[in-house]
């Protein structure tokens, strides 16, 4: 069976100018060096270091042949996403972005899949990039986990993800913009304890709020970095629904329920948390995920999935393909006269 990378993130080499298309937010361009390396830019700041991977896809194929990775799901770098932008403005630079995205991926279709991302903040528009990305040969939409104020339960956002489960279009969510950043300054701490704090929030806003009962069954939905906090702290989520009923007020079901109705990526590390991890949510909802080619990443696709002696064969097979497979596979041609 193949292995396939879910998460996996790309920035083209888009110039300053062609970045100002979101003029005022602090426009993402890439500053290539010539040697190799890079630097992500947002406008005059300096963002991160980067290497080759990111931007030349011979490099990533080959990073790809080294580490026994089959497939990878191309995203965006979240830098990228222009939440910030007027939504018209935002528009045409997720189209360019999405165009590509597509253009990187060209060289070897059957490597890498490629996956849209949307003006999230305009609904109307972010369904309407998303249906063109979708026609163009796009395999998903990538998204970050909220909009400003705005979390996944928003009743807009809500109406977005319907939209992508009615065209059949898989949604990977990725924490970004992390909470309470002044009070994490060094050491990288808003990635280590902002983004699962922000996925998290995501899941349990979706859970609490009712708002997977609003949601077709057919959506699929991935988080990444393993759901966060999600599953560490599941038990409390659920042990709140039952014993206070302004948690429950909105959901008819306790968190824990509710596993059945959406995937997350293996990026957790380490054998035991991925142990808790296939405990909370089944063998059957986790999927390779190595956050390629950032240096928080998994250096070695799939070795905490081997490493784990309490999945025999079939079950790491499931987690480091079969699943993702299953999560990319092309949507059934609705039947005729049903209702979407």
């Amino acid at each position: 069976m193949a292995v396939i990378d879910v998460h996996a993130h790309v920035f083209p080499h888009l110039t300053r100018a062609e970045g100002r298309v979101l003029t005022g937010t602090g426009e993402p361009w890439l500053r290539v060096h010539g040697d190799g390396t890079g630097m992500m830019m947002s406008g005059d700041q300096e963002y991160r270091p980067v290497h080759a991977g990111l931007w030349e896809p011979e490099r990533r194929v080959a990073d790809m042949d080294a580490a026994g990775v089959d497939v990878q799901a191309v995203s965006s770098t979240p830098l990228m996403f222009g939440y910030d932008a007027e939504p018209a403005r935002a528009a045409d630079w997720c189209d360019l972005v999405n165009d590509r995205i597509m253009a990187y991926c060209a060289g070897a279709p059957d490597r890498l899949l490629p996956l849209a991302q949307v003006p999230l903040q305009d609904t109307a528009l972010a369904c309407q990039v998303a249906t063109r990305a979708a026609a163009a040969g796009h395999r998903g939409v990538h998204i970050g986990n909220h909009v400003g104020e705005r979390n996944l339960d928003d009743p807009q956002i809500v109406e977005f993800l319907r939209h992508c489960a009615t065209i059949g279009l898989p949604v990977l969510a990725h924490p970004w913009d992390m909470m309470a950043t002044e009070r994490m300054r060094g050491h990288m701490l808003p990635w280590l304890v902002g983004m699962p704090a922000e996925t998290q929030l995501s899941i349990l806003g979706l859970l609490l709020s009712g708002a997977f009962e609003r949601l077709p069954e057919s959506l699929r939905l991935c988080f990444c970095h393993g759901g966060g906090s999600f599953a560490f702290l599941l038990g409390r989520a659920d042990n709140a629904w039952h014993n206070r009923d302004i948690v429950r007020a909105d959901s008819s079901r306790p968190p824990s329920e509710y596993t059945d109705r959406f995937y997350v990526d293996s990026a957790v590390f380490d054998p035991r948390a991925l142990r808790l991890l296939v405990e909370v949510m089944g063998v059957e909802r986790v999927m390779l995920g190595t956050d390629y080619p950032f240096p928080l990443g998994e250096q070695i696709p799939g070795s905490t999935i081997r490493a784990c002696d309490f999945l025999d064969e079939a079950g790491q097979a499931r987690l480091l393909g079969g699943n993702a497979e299953a999560f990319f596979a092309p949507a059934p041609a609705p039947v005729a006269g049903s209702v979407p």
